[in-house]
């Protein structure tokens, strides 16, 4: 069994952060050491949206020093991963900043967005739980991890994902416009209620969250708080009681910063955001109806460890991509949509693509981004039907669906937005901003979703099963039983031409 070394680098808006780790063949891995050096980057973003000369040399700088550490280690520069999350996301010089950092210490970094942290840090919370708390599974719960920048917030419903969201909501941002108007207490607390107050409305139309059972606080404001008052859960996961988080949050509420940094031992960087953070978390926390506060003992980093480790465990990849179905399906309530008839044009998507994996060439991935176009293609009905293929293409191009990123969103709406109508033509906008690639991609999955949204429309599921049949010229669709095939033989007659064009086979219906 062989063993590769890693190094996940985090450029955050506090610090810079290591980890390094080993990963096994078999999937298992192990930290072997961790380090974090703090830079204001966030300060600067968040003020000006500009990262200044001195945060760029004093982050060069900490690079610098990181590049030796690992050179000591012998890490291949293919085992270094370096991330970035909002301050660098929203920061308008970040091209000069990453051209300067590759140049000057050949690192590449990669800017994480604000659904992929969600991403890592649902694996993350995952693997921290474990079983140790049932109703995580079976119950209402809300994932919460609050960081400089931003605020990553997710939903489930009995385990299955209603919402994913990154909020422009982070403790240096709250303790920026806070400190105009508002000192510390209840004027500071009531100037968080006031801000989050449309959050918590919106959250509300997701899922009621007086029936959150499990609420799951991520970052460190919430491990610290665990570290003072909470209980050891295992050994990655503590737990708080609910009236003991907001007794400790009301002991601390007044402190300043300089009363942080002696109390607890900690930065600078990480007490000037340290009460905001957790007071945050309480006015969540009041809105549900948990119990106890979990807090895993994890960070995005273990959740990108994790998905490095776990690439090859399928039963993980099948946990998520469920996640993303269930995400994509909850978007879709919000708009009314066809629920029954989006999910059976989707049940016909797979099974054409399962059928032909030697003719489309496209992987797992992207057929769960099929599965998803399938799902939402009539949302725009929810506009206007009239062109609810424009309103469709919009919808999703502007939501978030937990577990796919700003560019395979794109990509997914350009296929709802030619599942009817003409074809992509190089006069469309936004078809052309795509990538050669994407617009290939785009073309084989809009000529299976038309093929198989004509299977159903009557929006009737008329035609329960098909099973798929390839000729020499032709793909010939055999309904499971004798029906009516009429409208479906018209419609496929209109629809079936990209396919045509696309994969070079006439559709038959059977």
């Amino acid at each position: 069994m062989s063993v590769t070394l890693i190094a996940i680098l985090e450029i955050g808006s506090t610090g810079i952060r290591l980890q390094i780790a080993e990963i096994h063949t078999n999937g298992d891995w192990n930290v072997l050491d961790r380090a974090v050096r703090p830079v204001s980057l966030g300060r600067d973003v968040f003020t000006s949206g500009l990262l200044s000369r001195e945060s760029m040399m004093e982050c060069l700088t900490v690079l610098q020093n990181y590049r030796e550490l690992l050179a000591g280690w012998g890490i291949a520069d293919n085992n270094m991963y370096v991330i970035a999350t909002s301050a660098i996301r929203v920061a308008r010089n970040r091209d000069v900043f990453i051209d300067r950092v590759k140049q000057e210490t050949g690192f590449k970094i990669t800017i994480v967005e604000g659904i992929e942290e969600n991403r890592l840090m649902y694996l993350a919370v995952r693997y921290a739980l474990k079983q140790d708390i049932p109703l995580f599974g079976r119950g209402n719960s809300m994932i919460i991890e609050i960081g400089g920048g931003s605020t990553e917030i997710m939903l489930l419903r009995r385990g299955q994902m209603v919402a994913a969201h990154s909020l422009k909501m982070g403790t240096i941002i709250i303790d920026q416009h806070s400190r105009h108007g508002f000192g510390a207490g209840i004027f500071y607390e009531r100037f968080l209620n006031e801000n989050i107050r449309n959050t918590l409305g919106m959250l509300n139309m997701e899922m009621d969250l007086a029936h959150v059972r499990t609420m799951v606080a991520a970052g460190a404001d919430a491990r610290l708080a665990a570290d003072k008052v909470g209980k050891e859960l295992n050994e990655n996961c503590r737990i708080i009681e609910r009236n003991e988080f907001i007794k400790f949050v009301e002991k601390i509420r007044n402190y300043s910063i300089e009363e942080c940094i002696k109390q607890f031992g900690i930065t600078y960087a990480d007490a000037e955001g340290l009460v905001a953070g957790l007071l945050v978390l309480k006015l969540f926390l009041e809105r549900t109806g948990a119990a106890n506060v979990a807090v895993p003992l994890v960070t995005i980093r273990d959740g990108f460890l994790l998905d490095l480790a776990s690439g090859i465990d399928s039963s993980m990849q099948d946990e998520f991509f469920s996640q993303i179905i269930a995400s994509a399906v909850n978007l879709g309530r919000k708009f009314h949509f066809d629920e029954p008839h989006g999910l059976h044009v989707a049940r016909h998507c797979l099974t054409i693509f399962d059928a032909l994996l030697k003719e489309h060439g496209m992987n797992r991935r992207q057929r769960i981004m099929l599965e998803t176009a399938a799902i939402l293609h009539d949302i725009g009905n929810y506009i206007k039907p009239s062109a609810h293929q424009k309103h469709g293409q919009y919808i999703v191009a502007n939501s978030e669906i937990f577990g796919l990123h700003n560019e395979e969103l794109k990509i997914i709406a350009n296929v709802i937005n030619y599942h009817r109508g003409d074809p992509p033509s190089s006069s469309d906008i936004e078809y052309v901003k795509l990538q050669r690639e994407d617009r290939i991609l785009v073309l084989k999955m809009v000529s299976i979703l038309r093929v198989a949204d004509a299977l159903d429309c009557g929006h009737t599921q008329h035609i329960k099963k098909i099973s798929v049949e390839r000729r020499l010229e032709s793909i010939v669709f055999h309904a499971d039983k004798a029906y009516d095939l009429s409208l479906e033989l018209v419609s496929l007659e209109e629809k079936g031409k990209m396919f045509q064009d696309v994969f070079g086979y006439k559709v038959v219906l059977n």
